[in-house]
């Protein structure tokens, strides 16, 4: 009899194995859905965690550049040395016919028509129309705008206008030929790769302040003048604060 039911439950176990055996299936592919489920949503939060974090790192990197800005701006007045305050643009035009901002600050802030404007790297432009909270600038690149410049290295004076056609100068006035010997460039009117500051005549912009350097020089036959093309220092296409300066010696007193 117990050999009998040894027997008899070698037989019945694979049969109760392969019945059981459903369940267990179930229960496995139960947890399988579970964990991909489980898994899904880790890794749906993980990519909001990850995009929130890269958007903050993007301010990070946007507060770190006005930093450096800023600090530009504050290294750009101890140069100057004299009164300046601080402006943001609300608007912006560099199209073909017109070149101009409108500065957050006007007559309320001590801001008066033929004001010079800077930022950082150089001579910006100048305001035009005044209001008591905001000023329009024309930019040294409009064609209507011109301003007196020497070169730095022989002190020759011209005027720089405005090409309009790009964000580039002209300098006008300047004697033909322009290079009397390549080989002696401190007999050279006109060089590439020379600083054009302004030369203070006008009365408006402050003297010796960087404005750009010669990029071209063309000399084409039978005019009276060559034709220099000057690259100027100001980053007009990316204008994010500005400088509103008050020259000592030209100070208005209105």
């Amino acid at each position: 009899m117990k050999n009998f039911r040894s027997t008899l439950g070698a037989l019945v176990y694979p049969i109760e194995v392969i019945a059981s055996l459903p369940f267990k299936i179930t229960d496995s592919v139960s947890n399988i859905i579970v964990s991909k489920q489980t898994l899904t949503i880790e890794n749906q939060e993980l990519k909001k965690e990850l995009f929130l974090l890269k958007a903050r790192l993007q301010q990070y990197d946007i507060i770190e550049a006005e930093n450096h800005r800023l600090r530009d701006l504050l290294e750009s007045s101890f140069r100057l040395k004299n009164k300046v305050l601080v402006a943001q643009p609300v608007a912006i035009q560099l199209d073909s016919f017109q070149k101009k901002i409108v500065i957050n600050k006007g007559k309320s802030d001590g801001g008066y028509e033929g004001q010079p404007i800077l930022d950082s790297s150089g001579i910006m432009g100048q305001i035009t129309q005044i209001n008591p909270f905001s000023s329009t600038v024309l930019l040294i690149i409009d064609p209507n705008h011109a301003i007196p410049v020497q070169i730095n290295r022989n002190g020759l004076r011209a005027r720089a206008v405005g090409s309009g056609e790009s964000e580039l100068l002209v300098l006008e006035h300047l004697p033909k030929p322009l290079i009397t010997d390549p080989g002696l460039p401190n007999k050279a009117h006109v060089m590439i790769g020379d600083l054009i500051v302004t030369s203070g005549l006008g009365r408006r912009f402050p003297r010796d302040y960087p404005v750009g350097e010669v990029q071209e020089i063309i000399q084409s036959p039978g005019e009276l003048s060559a034709r220099v093309i000057v690259k100027p220092f100001a980053q007009f296409g990316k204008i994010r604060e500005v400088l509103m300066v008050w020259p000592n010696e030209y100070r208005n007193t209105d």
